[in-house]
């Protein structure tokens, strides 16, 4: 039996099960929360609220808000904060103007996605910041724009270092693979070609 990721309004009615037992503060839109959640599935939202729920926990009060939730998907989509990890100032500007330079060609570009938050904290196994865009609605199907628009997103981290240092960094690694890996898609998979 294969059974698909939710859509919007499937994410909302699981998030309201999984927040049955939780208390969340009045500022909490579980609406809003499935809209920024594209491609969750049930134990990815449980878990968020899990995440959620510990932490105002941590923090002494006595409901989940929304700034919990906001942290939470964070830890969720882009791993926990290395609030260890030791960057340099020189790297941090890098990394600033890379994570811009996707947020600016989001903006600029036709079809992306808008852009939600913007992080130069490193998190996760690699990530040294990242650019968040939120679909304003669940998508099933790509036109050849988007793909094209989706590419141009990518490369602006590195067209940014290149413009402003007049030099690259390893800083755009995983987005030349996905770039690729798209591009790959469109010409062997969609015909696109």
């Amino acid at each position: 039996v294969v059974v698909d990721r939710p859509d919007r309004t499937g994410r909302e009615a699981i998030l309201r099960v999984h927040a049955a037992g939780i208390r969340l503060a009045p500022d909490v839109r579980l609406d809003e929360v499935a809209r920024r959640t594209p491609g969750f599935v049930g134990a990815d939202l449980a878990n968020l609220l899990n995440e959620a729920a510990l932490l105002a926990a941590r923090r002494d009060k006595a409901a989940v808000s929304m700034a919990e939730i906001d942290e939470a998907i964070d830890r969720v989509i882009a791993g926990l904060e290395k609030k260890n990890r030791v960057i340099n100032d020189q790297e941090r500007e890098i990394v600033a103007y890379h994570e811009a330079g996707h947020a600016i060609v989001a903006e600029r570009v036709e079809t992306a996605d808008p852009v939600h938050k913007i992080s130069i904290i490193p998190r996760g196994v690699g990530a040294l910041g990242y650019t968040q865009q939120l679909p304003t609605d669940d998508r099933y199907l790509l036109q050849r724009q988007e793909l094209d628009d989706r590419i141009a997103v990518l490369l602006g981290g590195r067209a940014a270092e290149e413009l402003v240092f007049n030099e690259t960094s390893t800083g755009a690694g995983n987005d030349l693979e996905r770039a690729s890996e798209i591009a790959r898609r469109m010409v062997g998979a969609f015909g696109m070609s």
